[in-house]
């Protein structure tokens, strides 16, 4: 395959900067661009799915939606790592709280992925193979966190399936109960495709919602806490 991809618009790798920040939402990723980066410019918004690449504190990064769940958003991070040569990838985005001490407008540094996902079943049969994310990056984004006062917890997350899941009651019980932090719905497939390719990738969460709690963020509140979320994706975002 030759660029530009069938889903991604760019024609050339240079549009493309070497870390991208992908939230699920293309219309996270044009807010972005739009109050975030200085002299962005558009890359694709094939099918509606809009990138940007832009300045932040004079460090070039792009930002890109991935669409919801794992099976769409690999095919983005296939295509940038493997056709455009992007070496990094953050995703950031939103996620439920699984943990009782984990509140809302919390930050959620995923240590690594599990998911009811059989995408890797033709890859490891019988061994249940848990992604993780690049620790270097991890770790400067945990140390950068807490330089800004941010509220942030490191662990495992779920990747789930499915968005309206009625997971069995112990099996909720038990996740929580091995320390699984949070839910959302990409990093299990993030992690294997960066590792597949020998590239860097990390997640980033604002917590939203309380599966605990049953708490629910206001519309208000949670644009003002994935300002901290974005903030810090784009600190440590690598050139």
């Amino acid at each position: 395959m030759t660029i530009p991809t069938p889903h991604i618009s760019a024609k050339s790798k240079d549009e493309i900067a070497n870390t991208v920040l992908m939230p699920g939402d293309p219309l996270r990723a044009k807010y972005i661009a739009e109050n975030f980066l200085e002299d962005a410019k558009e890359f694709t918004n094939t099918r509606g799915m809009y990138g940007y690449t832009g300045y932040y504190k004079g460090k070039r990064v792009s930002v890109m939606g991935s669409g919801m769940g794992i099976p769409s958003s690999m095919i983005y991070f296939n295509e940038l790592f493997n056709f455009y040569d992007v070496d990094t990838i953050v995703r950031i985005g939103s996620a439920g709280s699984m943990q009782e001490n984990i509140k809302l407008h919390d930050i959620v540094l995923a240590t690594s992925a599990c998911s009811e996902s059989s995408i890797n079943d033709n890859l490891f049969g019988n061994i249940h193979y848990s992604p993780t994310p690049d620790f270097d990056l991890l770790l400067d984004a945990y140390k950068k966190s807490q330089e800004l006062g941010y509220t942030t917890h490191c662990g495992q997350v779920h990747s789930s399936d499915q968005f309206y899941s009625e997971m069995d009651p112990k099996v909720f019980e038990n996740l929580q109960k091995y320390g699984v932090l949070c839910v959302e719905m990409e990093s299990y497939g993030l992690f294997t495709v960066a590792r597949k390719y020998g590239k860097r990738a990390l997640g980033v969460f604002t917590i939203s919602d309380s599966l605990v709690s049953n708490e629910s963020d206001s519309a208000e509140n949670r644009q003002s806490a994935y300002t901290q979320m974005m903030t810090l994706a784009l600190e440590v975002a690598p050139e």
